[in-house]
């Protein structure tokens, strides 16, 4: 005589009884007021069925279960196999400024994942909006002039000044018994950089145009890391990053004020450099907003790494040189301005980076060209590699028909 097979609802009565009963068949089939014989047949059918599989051990205190193999047969459990790892941690989340930009993962044979690695990368979106939060709030107090500067008096209309800001670094710190100079800091380096503009300026010619151009690395490092976002290179840092953006934000605002009381218009723009190619764009959206009711400055948002400027026959172009060497900056002024390059006679390349004077193309090639020293002193690893060079700011007077007809520049080693 057959018996009629078990029910699913039989079945899953069973194994509801053995979750109440925490896993231990006897009690479950003393629930049930079944023989263990008989409770333990029912789970092995409903094993088959895909009604029941049996619950994994628990985990040792701190590990988890990673993997878990069970070997059926004839829908009962013959035996399994666990992996335990660490227990997993808190749920990753990125530093601040950062940003996940990809996911590396160690999986088993069957697909499994074994161990999983997260990349972040500087989230540069956070990092521009940061860098005006800082800005906005550094001169909150800062009141500079109360009404637009009055402009000179008798500006010489066709003569253009132009003043490289040549890789101030602002932020560096230099021990000077490392170096066998001076020591540096933040304070001294805006200290000295203004007082010397203050002198410089006053020297010039009172011109009609006058040209600020920051060369790039007007900051030393470009995040709070205190290291080169590129390359990763560690730097030597005198103060918080916000704390130097701060005072680079004022630096500029006072060189420029100087240059108003002697130039009747003022163009700013700020080249990105390879220490600060994000802080250099969030200083000229400042500058901008600064002196945005000042009729004779024009700051120049343009975040690209190089810069041109035609003055009459005059033609001025820039870039701070850790992407393009100053050798090849005349064809590419050639090429990217040919109409400027037909109007003009006498044609300038700017380039910085390198922090010492040289001229590296005459005019008997249609460009003369030229790197501009740093204000400012070395640091341990440029000492360290043997490089020299001195030290100054200078002003340029360009005249509309005629091409450079002079220049200052004041040394920073002794005071003038």
């Amino acid at each position: 005589m057959s018996l009629e097979p078990l029910s699913d609802e039989c079945l899953i009565e069973a194994v509801e009884a053995l979750k109440r009963a925490g896993g231990v068949k006897a009690q479950a089939a003393r629930d049930l007021g079944l023989k263990e014989a008989t409770y333990k047949k029912r789970i092995s059918i409903a094993a088959k069925r895909g009604l029941y599989s049996p619950a994994p051990p628990e985990a040792p205190p701190g590990m988890a279960i990673k993997t878990r193999t069970v070997s059926m047969k004839d829908g009962a459990v013959k035996g399994e196999s666990i992996k335990y790892g660490a227990e997993p941690g808190e749920v990753f989340k990125a530093a601040d400024g950062h940003r996940v930009k990809g996911e590396s993962a160690l999986v088993d044979p069957d697909g499994r994942v074994i161990a999983k690695w997260v990349k972040t990368a500087e989230d540069v979106e956070k990092s521009a909006l940061h860098a005006a939060e800082v800005l906005q709030n550094a001169f909150q107090d800062y009141r500079g002039v109360a009404k637009p500067l009055p402009p000179p008096s008798h500006p010489a209309e066709r003569l253009l000044t132009f003043y490289p800001l040549s890789d101030f670094h602002l932020g560096l710190y230099v021990w000077g018994q490392e170096t066998g100079g001076e020591n540096w800091n933040l304070k001294k380096a805006v200290d000295q950089i203004y007082g010397r503009f203050r002198q410089l300026i006053p020297l010039t010619p009172s011109s009609g145009e006058c040209v600020i151009l920051g060369g790039g690395d007007l900051f030393h490092s470009d995040t709070y890391s205190n290291t080169t976002r590129n390359s990763g290179h560690a730097l030597d840092v005198d103060g918080r990053w916000s704390k130097v953006l701060y005072a680079g934000g004022h630096l500029l605002c006072r060189i420029v004020e100087l240059a108003l009381q002697h130039h009747h218009k003022i163009t700013v723009r700020v080249l990105p450099g390879n220490h600060d190619d994000q802080s250099a764009i969030a200083v000229a959206f400042f500058l901008a907003a600064h002196f945005r009711l000042e009729q004779r400055v024009e700051v120049d948002c343009d975040p690209s790494l190089f810069w041109w400027h035609r003055f009459g026959r005059v033609m001025l172009g820039a870039t701070h040189g850790h992407t393009v060497k100053i050798a090849k900056m005349p064809a590419i002024m050639a090429h990217r301005r040919a109409e400027d390059w037909g109007r003009t006679s006498f044609r300038y390349i700017h380039g910085f980076h390198l922090h010492h004077s040289a001229k590296t193309a005459t005019e008997g090639e249609g460009v003369i060209t030229e790197i501009h020293q740093s204000p400012v002193p070395q640091d341990a690893w440029h000492f360290g590699s043997g490089f020299l060079s001195g030290r100054s700011v200078c002003g340029i007077t360009y005249h509309y028909d005629a091409g450079e007809i002079g220049r200052v520049r004041l040394p920073m080693e002794v005071d003038i």
